[in-house]
């Protein structure tokens, strides 16, 4: 039986394309309007007549200039219905050239065949499988489409439409990678601002939507557009009031939602002040309206993605927020229901939002992340929420990797706070899935992750203990061999957090793992961040005497030689000021201080650096010398007669007499050494 009529379906679809072929045009036009008639709301029978092959003809019979312009035109609307099936089917359009045949079709004068070819083009382009380059391939189209633009409010509604699809910002906005705004800047130096601008007063929706749309992509992390837009008037009217006015409450949701989204771009890309009247009064609480749970799912992932961007740099954004229409507890229900009774009128939206629920999720831990990213006591709001930690936990190991990264870019946030230190992090064993999470995820998250270690791993934390008996030093020395400049700070960066005032087992084990030829080629890192910190984690290594003494024993002779490196080169004063005080714990040595007495080169280094221009050098050379003749300690009476000879005596008594008050200091109490 099913044999049969999948014969039937098949040989009456080759009918209709071997009706394509007919010599006589009349029987071409009646074939074509009969398949227009056949494949309305049947993807089966699209897919079968793509199979076929119908596109390349129709596309041959669009083209010639011997077909009717009916013909064409009914060829364009069966194409546009081709699209409006599957992926696959726009898949075999594309592959078929099908957009530059519509293209080359919009030199036709004809404003009916146009329409039909620009429906088929926005259905091609608004697919995720359209490669949105193809637009822009002939630099002839972007500005013909412009000129199309005042013909009928159908043109309009389609190229805005084809247009906010195609301005793609290559970037993803919670990773910050550069942006590459080329598809912005195209339509920006083609006028796309002033021939859209007019149609958000169109008196059609759709148009006026579509309009706002352009705008929102044109804007996106953009200060050339945003800066523009905001002094453009539309009928007399600026245009961030007439934003204003689209995100009022007896506006469609859609439409107030991308009004605020516009306004959000362009405050973020500096052109509209964050204390600016329509965005602490109009933009903020309209996203805030959308985050509560009587709006559909996309509604209120949209709102809290937005929010988030909006005042992810300004604090006083962020106090407003929290304390507006109760927004954290609001937040929570984002982990409980998918949708609100209200919006289930039906059991396919049930479905659809139990399937998206983890959407919901991914925007509430952008949000937290957020809100509190500067203030104590919205912090602590978050995690007294009902289960929040509970949460971020169960968050932390999802399936979704855009609920993990999100989970931990809220963990990160929470982590800044010393009191959700010693509290909540440490009562809900935060550190154990971070751990894990750190075993084999994205660059990303491993980003958000390791950073966050970093701050679980200050010495006034309670997780620092467990987590170090956890074999993290193996994970964080891997890091520290990244290809991402990143990743190697937040490796280092934990190492040292982790050997500030530890015992002498965690150093040791420490400088094994990471082994002495990574640590030097850290030392020579081409990324300022990976060096300070590296030099901070040498630092941090050899303090107390013991330690300082038992690593120079094993290792002083390439600590010595990178010492050198580092105050020869061309460094930061930063950079060589960290390294002068290395040096100066070395000095504090019982028996690593030898090592600077018997290296002449070095001394004379110290002696040029206490001559410095910038007192923060001269600071820490003291600091060194001040060391090497400290009176109490074995040998500091050849070591004082030597320096002596080196004319280091002239040179701190000149530094008694210093404006500093710091310096003079230090220079005197080095001076009563002598004395003594």
């Amino acid at each position: 039986e099913a044999c049969i009529l999948l014969g039937q379906v098949t040989a009456t679809s080759r009918h209709y394309v071997d009706r394509l072929f007919d010599p006589d045009p009349q029987k071409v036009l009646q074939g074509v309007i009969d398949m227009k008639n056949a494949v309305i709301g049947n993807n089966k029978q699209k897919a079968n007549l793509i199979v076929l092959g119908a596109v390349p003809r129709l596309l041959y019979l669009l083209q010639q200039s011997s077909s009717s312009l009916e013909l064409r035109t009914e060829c364009a609307v069966v194409l546009g219905s081709l699209a409006m099936g599957t992926e696959n089917n726009i898949k075999s359009l594309v592959d078929c050239h099908i957009i530059p045949a519509l293209l080359q079709g919009l030199l036709c004068p004809d404003l009916i065949f146009i329409e039909a070819c620009l429906r088929c083009l926005r259905t091609v382009f608004i697919s995720p499988v359209t490669p949105v380059q193809l637009l822009y391939t002939d630099s002839t189209v972007i500005p013909h489409l412009m000129s199309l633009l005042s013909r009928s409010q159908r043109t309009q509604e389609y190229i805005t439409q084809i247009f906010s699809h195609c301005c793609k910002v290559f970037v993803s906005a919670w990773f910050r990678t550069n942006t590459t705004p080329e598809h912005q800047t195209v339509l920006f130096n083609h006028g796309a601002i002033q021939n859209i601008a007019p149609l958000l007063i169109s008196p059609s929706y759709k148009v006026r939507m579509q309009a706002l749309k352009c705008f929102s992509v044109l804007a996106y992390e953009n200060t050339q557009v945003s800066m523009t837009l905001v002094n453009v008037l539309v009928d007399g009217e600026l245009l961030s009031q007439v934003f204003v006015r689209m995100m009022q409450r007896d506006q469609p949701i859609e439409m107030q939602l991308t009004a605020a989204k516009c306004l959000t771009y362009m405050c973020r890309a500096g052109a509209i002040r964050t204390d600016d009247s329509c965005i602490v009064l109009k933009t903020l609480p309209c996203l805030v309206r959308m985050c509560s749970k009587e709006h559909l799912l996309e509604e209120r992932v949209e709102g809290a993605e937005t929010l988030a961007y909006l005042m992810e740099p300004d604090v006083e954004l962020q106090r407003i927020a929290s304390t507006t229409d109760h927004l954290v507890s609001m937040l929570a229900d984002y982990f409980k229901y998918p949708s609100s009774v209200s919006a289930i009128t039906d059991i396919k939206r049930l479905d659809h939002d139990l399937k998206h629920a983890h959407e919901l999720r991914q925007a509430a831990f952008k949000l937290y992340a957020s809100l509190g990213s500067n203030d104590e006591d919205i912090r602590k709001k978050i995690t007294e929420t009902e289960n929040m930690m509970d949460r971020i936990v169960s968050g932390l190991s999802e399936s979704s990797i855009k609920v993990r990264l999100a989970a931990v870019r809220c963990l990160h946030s929470l982590s800044r706070s010393v009191q959700q230190l010693r509290t909540s992090f440490h009562d809900h064993a935060v550190w154990k899935p971070l751990m894990k999470l750190l075993q084999n995820a994205p660059d990303e998250v491993l980003v958000m992750a390791s950073s966050t270690l970093c701050n679980l791993l200050l010495e006034f934390s309670p997780s620092k203990e467990p987590i170090l008996e956890s074999g993290v030093i193996e994970l964080l020395c891997s890091l520290t061999q990244s290809d991402s400049p990143a990743l190697r700070v937040n490796g280092i960066w934990a190492l040292m957090n982790m050997a500030f005032q530890a015992d002498q087992k965690v150093k040791v084990e420490i400088v094994r793992c990471l082994g002495t030829e990574q640590l030097f080629r850290l030392l020579s890192d081409p990324d300022t961040n990976v060096l300070m910190k590296t030099l901070g984690l040498l630092r941090n290594l050899l303090s107390t005497r013991p330690h300082i003494d038992q690593i120079m024993s094993s290792h002083g002779k390439q600590i010595m030689q990178a010492v050198t490196l580092i105050l020869e080169a061309e460094h930061s004063i930063e950079v060589k000021e960290q390294t002068l005080c290395i040096l100066a714990n070395i000095a504090d040595g019982n028996t690593a201080k030898e090592l600077i007495m018997t290296n002449d080169d070095m001394l004379q280094k110290i002696k040029y650096y206490m001559g410095h221009s910038n007192v923060k050098l001269q600071l820490a050379a003291t600091f060194c010398i001040s060391n090497l003749i400290w009176n109490e300690e074995d040998g500091s009476q050849e070591r004082q007669d030597k320096l002596r000879e080196m004319g280091f005596v002239d040179i701190l008594h000149k530094l008694t007499q210093a404006s500093d008050p710091n310096l003079s200091d230090r220079a005197k109490t080095a001076m009563q050494q002598y004395l003594a």
